[in-house]
């Protein structure tokens, strides 16, 4: 497959846009579960953008939440037992 053109690449980040904003009315924080309400969308989103542009976008609204979520609520280290 070719780099896409301006015009693919509009269209991709769209669609991908259209199924995050499925996944957040959904409340749904993983991109590994992909609700039916949204099946159409990521079937658009994994038609309009090339496979592995479709997996980093999947690892990246993973990452963003969980830094998010970091940002909001803060790190707590793991408590040493002392054993």
């Amino acid at each position: 497959m070719s780099f896409p053109d301006k015009q693919q690449r509009k269209t991709c980040w769209d669609s991908r846009d259209r199924y995050w904003e499925c996944l957040d009315d959904e409340n749904i924080k993983d991109s590994s579960l992909k609700p039916k309400v949204c099946a159409e969308l990521r079937r658009i989103f994994e038609k309009s953008c090339p496979a592995k542009w479709v997996t980093h976008f999947d690892r990246k609204r993973d990452y963003d939440l969980f830094k998010q979520k970091m940002q909001k609520e803060g790190f707590e280290p793991i408590k040493d037992s002392g054993s």
